[in-house]
């Protein structure tokens, strides 16, 4: 059909298994790296956190009671899902970064990757983090990893896809739920992501997702006081302190990393709980 005019789609947050628009109605666009007019994408306000924040609190229970098998499965699946749209992850991280079409591909397999590799630990986790001590008396002494809690993370604003499932899978392989804030300037990859989530079987409120600027959200998170822990891999070093300090209210665990797969991601957001059981006769 000639003459058609383009749809030009406007990227939405995800909260809760939903797709809505944030509530202050702010948008901002987003360009290709040539300076091409992509999509628009939410500006996300702290209301828009708070509802989040929300969601992954009251999800986080049936989370973490889940299996481990159970968590690792759902993981898999999402890793196959996004590996089947490929050619679309693709083409979004070349024309947000300008990385080759070779170049994008690959970040997309190293995510499929990362995440079955991150759901490969979820039953491991118990004899990675937890023992059996040495106690004097008649008592078993045991020490079992379980999760923080709600876990926020800023993504990396480089690497789009990769960066983002770095900060997400090690935060829900263990049982806890998180809230995202995107790569501000190339956030379509996250959002999509989000798509193939909201097919999956994972519960509505586990991952939850916003974009917007990391200057105006990350001090939010990091003051937050029903956020427990926080990765701020993906804000610049010069601005750790200030988070940090932030975050010193409610005792938060602010955590970064380098490497993408590593078990420290998983249990730096775990907590280690001791248990005394009686010896019996």
């Amino acid at each position: 059909m000639s003459g058609r005019l383009e749809v030009m789609k406007t990227y939405k947050l995800y909260i809760n298994g939903a797709f809505p628009r944030t509530e202050s109605g702010r948008s901002y666009e987003i360009t290709s790296n040539k300076g091409e007019f992509l999509a628009n994408a939410c500006l996300a306000s702290r209301k828009d956190l708070r509802d989040a924040v929300v969601a992954a609190r009251t999800a986080q229970p049936g989370w973490a009671k889940a299996t481990a098998y159970n968590r690792g499965q759902i993981m898999y699946r999402i890793a196959e899902m996004l590996e089947g749209r490929s050619d679309q992850f693709a083409q979004e991280i070349s024309l947000q970064t300008g990385a080759s079409a070779k170049e994008s591909l690959q970040e997309v397999s190293d995510s499929v990757d990362l995440l079955v590799w991150y759901a490969g630990w979820s039953d491991k986790l118990p004899s990675l983090a937890g023992s059996t001590n040495p106690v004097s008396g008649p008592y078993y002494n045991f020490t079992v990893p379980e999760a923080l809690g709600v876990v926020g993370a800023i993504a990396p604003t480089n690497k789009p896809l990769l960066g983002f499932v770095a900060a997400v899978a090690p935060i829900l392989v263990s049982g806890n739920t998180a809230v995202v804030l995107a790569s501000s300037s190339a956030p379509l990859s996250a959002i999509s992501f989000a798509e193939v989530v909201a097919t999956s079987d994972l519960p509505n409120g586990v991952l939850n997702i916003l974009s917007g600027q990391q200057s105006e959200l990350a001090p939010w998170f990091a003051s937050h006081m029903d956020i427990d822990g926080l990765d701020i891999s993906g804000l610049p070093v010069d601005q750790h302190g200030a988070v940090k300090e932030a975050g010193v209210e409610n005792l938060k665990r602010i955590s970064s990393f380098q490497a993408t797969a590593e078990p420290g991601r998983i249990l730096a957001f775990m907590e280690a709980k001791t248990i005394w059981h009686p010896i019996g006769n």
